[in-house]
């Protein structure tokens, strides 16, 4: 049955993308093939690793001969607690580090284990669709979302992000008997990768929903700190909102799970640490899940993420290195018809007609490679339609140098007559 299962999933976005690009010789206009290509297709921040993490994991590096409780330690924990507090205006003694805050060796595995969790085991393979569980996503999203409903036998729903609704779709949108068959809900804001955020009225929105129909509410926060002007709003606030009122659970944040990671905010994915953080019964389950089959957070990895979630100037550093990609990117491509600036993240969401054939015309003429909008999404069975296939996505995580030399050779490819041809085809599709 799990054979079964992987092989509807089928491969992974950038299995698809080497797929596509395979055979292809970048070249410029005149033959001379391109000595320099880029990368641009993966959200694999490039910043300098902060000095302080490089400390943190020599200190630690006698602690290598130790298994790491699932829990983490205590420092971490508190770590996480007091920077959560500071960043979402908190409550002092609103979370509980010992019970409400958990490690992950990055948030890939973390999200994947929460619909291990949330959804019911069916109790025979031919359930019918409409009985089966629901994971309710965003369209496009991250790919996790999608196969851990795949993985877990319940139904993925799939709700379209698209310009009309500001890339934020909202749980309503799947209708009340969808609701009723809920067993999580992933929302993800910042939006991966459209880069929009959620107001703090559509987070309380959510959770009031997630409780209303006893769901589990999956907030993926990776992007939070990658903005320009104002910190986005997180579902910590709605569960610290919503605590105030009579009918409030006993744990204020029932029903909630979010999700952080250190790999974007601090430029370091290769140390795979992030938390989750909220529902104290969920978090629980959490650790007995990692403790059966998954991988717990090495000490000298939480030595160094204890120290890196401690430290904020990092983080502005990461942030002005941002803020002067997306000034690259309003250079060379804020005339183009498609631009769109993103509220968060790192992300260019361009709409181009065609995405997958606009991938392969600038890897093909500009020796780019980015990734088609489409292999982010899946057609939706009840609109049939893909929402990212306008779109292609370009992550903005190298230099500013490295950045400007990437957008500069596809604000050139972008003008030629093959790409205008491309985009013109733009109007048939929709999103």
């Amino acid at each position: 049955m799990l054979n079964q299962r992987l092989q509807e999933l089928g491969d992974y976005a950038f299995q698809r993308l080497d797929r596509l690009l395979a055979g292809i010789v970048p070249a410029a206009p005149d033959g001379q093939v391109f000595t320099q290509t880029f990368a641009m297709h993966i959200g694999e921040p490039q910043g300098d690793v902060p000095d302080i993490a490089k400390t943190a994991l020599t200190s630690a590096a006698s602690q290598w001969n130790r298994y790491a409780p699932a829990g983490g330690t205590e420092d971490f924990r508190a770590a996480v607690t007091a920077w959560l507090t500071q960043r979402y205006r908190l409550k002092p003694d609103l979370l509980d580090p010992a019970r409400h805050v958990t490690p992950c060796p990055g948030t890939r595995e973390a999200l994947f284990h929460t619909a291990v969790l949330a959804v019911p085991s069916p109790t025979h393979n031919d359930i019918p669709r409409n009985h089966r569980p629901v994971v309710l996503m965003p369209n496009p999203f991250y790919h996790t979302y999608y196969g851990a409903a795949i993985l877990t036998g319940a139904e993925p729903v799939l709700l379209d992000a698209t310009i009309e609704n500001r890339f934020m779709p909202q749980l309503t949108d799947a209708g009340s008997e969808t609701l009723s068959r809920t067993a999580l809900a992933y929302f993800c804001s910042p939006a991966n990768p459209q880069g929009t955020t959620a107001s703090l009225e559509e987070l309380v929105a959510a959770l009031r929903l997630a409780r209303q129909h006893n769901f589990v509410l999956a907030v993926d926060e990776c992007y939070a700190e990658i903005y320009d002007q104002d910190p986005p709003p997180g579902a910590l606030m709605a569960a610290a909102q919503l605590a105030e009122e009579k009918s409030a659970p006993s744990d204020p944040f029932a029903n909630l799970l979010i999700f952080h990671s250190l790999s974007k905010r601090s430029s370091v994915p290769g140390l795979r640490s992030g938390f989750v953080a909220g529902d104290s019964r969920l978090i629980e389950l959490m650790r007995r899940a990692i403790s059966y089959g998954g991988v717990a957070t090495s000490l000298p990895v939480l030595s160094a993420a204890t120290a890196l979630w401690r430290d904020e100037a990092h983080v502005h550093l990461m942030r002005a290195r941002t803020r002067a990609n997306w000034a690259v990117a309003q250079k060379y491509l804020g005339t183009y018809p498609g631009y769109t600036a993103a509220r968060a993240g790192f992300f260019l969401w361009l709409r181009v007609g065609d995405g997958e054939a606009m991938a392969q015309h600038l890897w093909r003429s500009a020796g780019v490679r980015v990734m088609p909008g489409s292999y982010m999404g899946r057609t939706n069975t009840v609109t049939h339609i893909n929402p990212g296939d306008s779109y292609v996505r370009i992550a903005l995580v190298h230099s500013p140098e490295i950045t400007e030399q990437a957008l500069e050779r596809i604000s050139s490819v972008l003008t030629t007559p093959t790409a205008i041809s491309l985009a013109s085809s733009r109007q048939r599709k929709t999103g």
